[in-house]
């Protein structure tokens, strides 16, 4: 298993740092109010973009988590309380096209639950686990529907609860398809579903003023989202409160102020070119904004394929861990390389003075589906055969599935952030 591993520890009572392998520094913790409050694309992939070799960079050794002899001055009155460890995954786009939710039987429901029935053993045990909902969950009074305005079943909204995704991305570039009222009626979905947080939407410019903080372990988590775009359908100029866009002086506003809040500032960009496997210079000129405003996380989406990740480094002398793009989890789309998705995975500890990611990767999942668009579901890339590869309906469309050719690409794109095994078993081993 390949992962990024950080430590970091401050001196007591000082401002110092001692630091082990920074590879990025996060802030004190703070405290707070907490609030839990087809594109289808026919042509298949170049092979030369589904090459390339490992970077092989392995991971140096960690120092031991806890106190270090000799670190403080003054004596200790009692032992300092061991250290507390919060897991936080993140889905890329879950883009459901018109073939994904085709009519149930008379007197059924739709049922979305075996779509994700293999990659649930790698959510439901997260302390947080964040999905870009792609497009919106507005009801049938809209009318379902896929590309190019969607419109999917709110029953999609209870199989992601029932997997364990409890925060919810719905600032995206789909999000004014069906107008203000489906964002309204999105909104009344999960405002009737309180275990979840969602972001990017909002009734009002109070509940946009409303910060969204998440408090597990002891660790409190603030999250934002933005978008860049909404495919060319504006925002209602009197509720420009509806939607977070791309806006960098308003993104610095609420970034500030919600920075000495949190012990970890998480940010969702729906940002970059589709089917693009390198980030663009506004991704890069965004992320360097990001990371001026001393952002710990960012959860990039939208280019429906996998970008590589990046340690940013912060003007304060810490560095911002940037997915630029997860790819697609769940999706009908035919493109090879949309095929290929990553489920973001971190490891977070605090001690009694710091919070700093211990472990930080992509596990590489499938979208698998079969013969005219049927039996969709996610796969971890480990238990993805060659068999099942063979079955996949994108070959209806001439295009091949070559195992190898994604490994080397997951390879080349994460390097040693690549985590190939389930680390919720393999986390409490040494």
């Amino acid at each position: 298993m390949f992962v990024l591993r950080t430590y970091f520890q401050r001196r007591r009572g000082k401002g110092l740092p001692l630091a082990a392998l920074v590879i990025f520094i996060l802030l004190p913790a703070g405290s707070c109010a907490f609030r839990k409050s087809l594109e289808m694309q026919e042509k298949p992939l170049p092979p030369e973009e589904l090459s390339g070799e490992a970077p092989g960079v392995s991971p140096e050794p960690v120092p031991p988590a806890g106190q270090l002899p000799g670190l403080f001055s003054e004596p200790a009155q009692e032992p300092p309380p061991g250290p507390d460890f919060l897991t936080l995954v993140a889905a890329g786009d879950n883009l459901f096209h018109d073939v994904m939710i085709q009519p149930p039987p008379e007197n059924e429901t739709y049922q979305f639950e075996s779509i994700y029935s293999l990659i649930k053993p790698y959510i439901e045990p997260a302390d947080i686990a964040f999905i870009n909902q792609e497009t919106l969950l507005a009801g049938k009074d809209f009318g379902f529907s896929g590309y190019p305005r969607f419109n999917t079943p709110q029953e999609l909204g209870n199989a992601l609860l029932s997997v364990g995704f409890d925060v919810v991305n719905h600032a995206t570039n789909h999000i004014m398809d069906k107008g203000e009222k489906a964002v309204f009626a999105t909104m009344d979905y999960w405002d009737a579903r309180p275990k979840a947080a969602y972001l990017g939407i909002h009734r009002s410019p109070e509940q946009r003023s409303r910060q969204v903080i998440i408090e597990k372990k002891g660790i409190k988590v603030g999250f934002l989202a933005y978008t860049m775009e909404t495919n060319g359908l504006p925002v209602p100029k009197d509720k420009p409160y509806l939607v977070s866009l791309g806006n960098t002086a308003v993104m610095a506003e609420e970034i500030d102020r919600l920075r000495p809040n949190c012990d970890f500032l998480a940010v969702s960009m729906h940002w970059g070119v589709e089917y693009e496997h390198t980030p663009n210079a506004a991704q890069e000129r965004m992320s360097k904004f990001l990371a001026e405003h001393k952002v710990d996380l960012v959860i990039g989406h939208h280019p429906h394929v996998l970008q590589p990740f990046s340690a940013i480094p912060r003007p304060n002398g810490g560095t911002m861990l940037c997915f630029y793009s997860l790819g697609n989890f769940a999706s009908a789309q035919v493109k090879s390389s949309t095929l290929l998705g990553g489920l973001m995975y971190l490891k977070i500890k605090k001690t009694e003075s710091t919070v700093a990611v211990e472990t930080a990767g992509i596990i590489p999942v499938i979208t698998h589906y079969e013969k005219e668009f049927t039996g969709f579901k996610v796969y971890p890339f480990k238990d993805y055969t060659e068999e099942l590869a063979k079955k996949h309906g994108t070959r209806q469309m001439g295009n091949e599935i070559n195992l190898s050719a994604f490994k080397s690409l997951a390879q080349r794109l994460l390097g040693s952030a690549l985590i190939e095994e389930n680390p919720f078993i393999y986390q409490d081993q040494p």
